[in-house]
């Protein structure tokens, strides 16, 4: 050795047991950062509400806002501190309610604005009613909720904005990344595995897949990693730092599921089952207990709630009631040009299938010939369809014989989003051969629907038709059916 120069230290090595603590440590650190987190933006929203609500006061009485409609001479920023504390409990009570602050949901900034939007909307409301039940002295301006509502859902989306973009970033995206495991493959592991690999929303990284002793049930893809084998799962779980584990084939013994879920619980792992026999309206999973039985169950889908149908049947007629004022000239314009090019009827009735099976008259601007139909046989009109008038292809590119079905809408047949309904002698045998179908008719048809914005109308895939139907039941909310409505007039290329 030459002089002046000390040996290199050997690295220490750890027992397993060592190496286990140490990971189970960095696990907890992780997972004790998110928690901290979700404070992190709860305490946010509390100051950003609270902000805003005095903002909207400052708005309303001491800018030219106040020389509208009548304000009490007594209202002080000290009278109406009461009114404002209230509001800011409301609007908590309501986000905590909309579950915006699950840790592995806080990268997710559209998941935080539905909650946020939709906690909005409840807080106007539920703001308004207990003004006029609780009889405040001084009295809770209308205008004061309108401004409020408007800058609390703006304050809280930029703040939740800027929230995600930061977390999102290097190196805290990596200190809050959760690191996956799959044991076992079916073919659910494909889409949830591309889902976490694809979206930077969701702070996961998948690490491998494991086989059970019988192999996989479906060959996993090339890029995910296949590690060791069924037996070494303890020691896997150490060396690659594994947060959480996804079940996937549930072919193996009751035994090993058990084993399994007993390792993870030791080694502060998540652990996730796959249910692969629920193959639909998978967000409406509902566990309970019948006499300290687990039951699992399809339940609690968003339109299942009666505050949502009442919200989206709102909806459905103040806006029926619009697209018929509006329409009404373009129904007189459009059918004018009908007869003048075919003579006869400018409408065009067909019976369709409603919610739960239920039959409807539907209503539309005739497209093509009196005779289109000639043969009695019924079909699906086509891109270049030879039974079409001349007009025809301007009315379906734009939409314009949709515009009589707002009466169905008013009429309370179907709604302004939701699965086209579709007609009796083509679905006859659907339910028995395409899985899952008659589960769109669980809901009203819609005007337009997930499934027309992607492209999916008229002689098209059924089976991504239902795909499109089925998510569109499992996600629905408010924002969701006005982002469809304002894309069926953008996505018009495949209209036909």
């Amino acid at each position: 050795m030459e002089l002046g120069t000390l040996p290199t230290p050997s690295p220490v090595k750890r027992t397993p047991a060592q190496r286990s603590a140490a990971y189970a440590s960095h696990r907890a650190e992780r997972r004790h950062l998110l928690e901290r987190l979700a404070i992190v933006a709860f305490v946010g929203d509390l100051v950003v509400t609270a902000g805003m609500l005095l903002f909207s006061y400052a708005l309303r009485f001491h800018t030219k806002l106040k020389f509208i409609g009548l304000i009490d001479p007594r209202v002080t920023l000290e009278t109406y501190s009461g009114q404002m504390a209230l509001g800011l409990g409301v609007m908590m009570v309501l986000l905590v309610r909309g579950r915006i602050y699950q840790p592995q949901r806080l990268t997710s900034f559209i998941f935080a604005a539905s909650g946020i939007a939709k906690a909005s909307f409840y807080w106007l409301l539920s703001f308004m009613a207990l003004a006029l039940l609780l009889r405040f002295d001084p009295s809770i301006s209308r205008i004061y909720c309108a401004v409020a509502f408007v800058y609390c859902m703006i304050g809280l989306l930029t703040w939740r904005l800027l929230l995600c973009r930061y977390l999102r970033r290097e190196p805290m995206a990596g200190r809050i990344r959760e690191r996956v495991l799959f044991v076992g493959w079916t073919e659910d592991c494909n889409k949830i595995s591309q889902l976490l690999l694809d979206s930077a929303r969701r702070p996961y990284e998948v690490i491998g897949v494991v086989p059970i002793s019988e192999g996989y049930a479906h060959a996993p893809p090339e890029e995910i990693p296949q590690l060791g084998n069924y037996n070494a799962l303890e020691s896997i779980f150490n060396e690659q730092q594994i947060d959480v584990v996804f079940m996937a084939d549930l072919s193996t013994s009751r035994d090993e599921l058990t084993r399994l879920a007993n390792l993870c619980e030791k080694e502060l792992i998540d652990y996730k089952i796959i249910p692969s026999a629920f193959q639909i309206l998978l967000s409406g999973l509902h566990l309970e207990t019948l006499n300290g039985v687990p039951v699992l169950g399809v339940s609690r889908l968003p339109l299942q709630s009666l505050l949502n149908q009442s919200i989206k049947r709102t909806v459905d007629v103040v806006g029926a009631l619009c697209g018929i004022i509006v329409g009404a000239p373009i129904i007189a314009i459009f059918g004018y040009l009908v007869r003048r090019e075919s003579p006869g009827p400018i409408f065009y009735k067909q019976v369709r299938v409603g919610r739960n099976g239920k039959l409807f008259t539907i209503y539309k601007i005739r497209s093509m010939r009196l005779d289109a139909e000639a043969d009695g046989k019924a079909g699906w009109s086509t891109a270049e369809d030879p039974r079409r008038l001349a007009i025809g292809s301007t009315i379906r590119k734009w939409n314009i014989d949709e515009i009589p079905q707002f009466w169905n809408v008013l009429k309370g047949e179907m709604s302004l989003v939701g699965p086209r309904p579709e007609r009796p002698e083509l679905i006859t045998n659907f339910r028995e051969v395409i899985p899952h179908y008659n589960a769109r008719h669980n809901i009203k048809p819609g005007i337009t629907g997930w499934a027309q914005i992607n492209g999916l109308r008229g002689n098209t895939d059924l089976t991504e038709r239902i795909k499109c139907d089925i998510f569109y039941i499992e996600n629905w909310n408010v924002l969701l059916d006005v982002q469809i409505m304002v894309l069926t007039f953008i996505k018009r290329d495949n209209a036909y």
